[in-house]
């Protein structure tokens, strides 16, 4: 039995995705592990949730651009904008509570994700290429 093309793009992007390596863990898993800090612990909140936000913001825009990853489009972006968001609520500029922040960013995260689950890992690179993903 062989492989189909699809099959074989798919492995190729997955070997490239930086989500499905161990570099994962401190990528995606200490900015998580602040940002859960940053829940209970009130009074540092900003200065766990900006810097985590970021870096796992420019992590979702690097994976984006080197693997595809179609999630990673949406949540590079939010990632960032929610650092932004943080900084600015911390010095009374943005008039939000924190927990519609974190709200939204759990919210936007998840709905992240829908395009994934309707079209597969990873976008498409090439328009002519309807329903098959090219890495580069």
């Amino acid at each position: 039995m062989t492989e189909s093309a699809g099959t074989r793009v798919e492995q190729s992007c997955a070997t490239r995705d930086l989500a499905e390596n161990k570099l994962a863990w401190l990528l995606w898993g200490v900015p998580l592990a602040l940002i859960a800090a940053g829940v209970v612990w009130a009074e540092a909140r900003a200065w766990l949730w900006a810097p985590a936000l970021v870096v796992a913001g420019v992590a979702c825009l690097v994976n984006a651009r080197r693997c595809g990853r179609l999630h990673c489009y949406f949540t590079g972006p939010l990632f960032l904008l929610g650092a932004v968001a943080t900084v600015l609520r911390q010095i009374d500029i943005l008039q939000i509570s924190w927990a519609w922040l974190g709200g939204g960013l759990i919210v936007g995260n998840v709905l992240a994700f829908v395009p994934e689950w309707v079209r597969g890992k990873y976008a498409s690179r090439h328009p002519g290429n309807a329903g098959q993903t090219t890495c580069s």
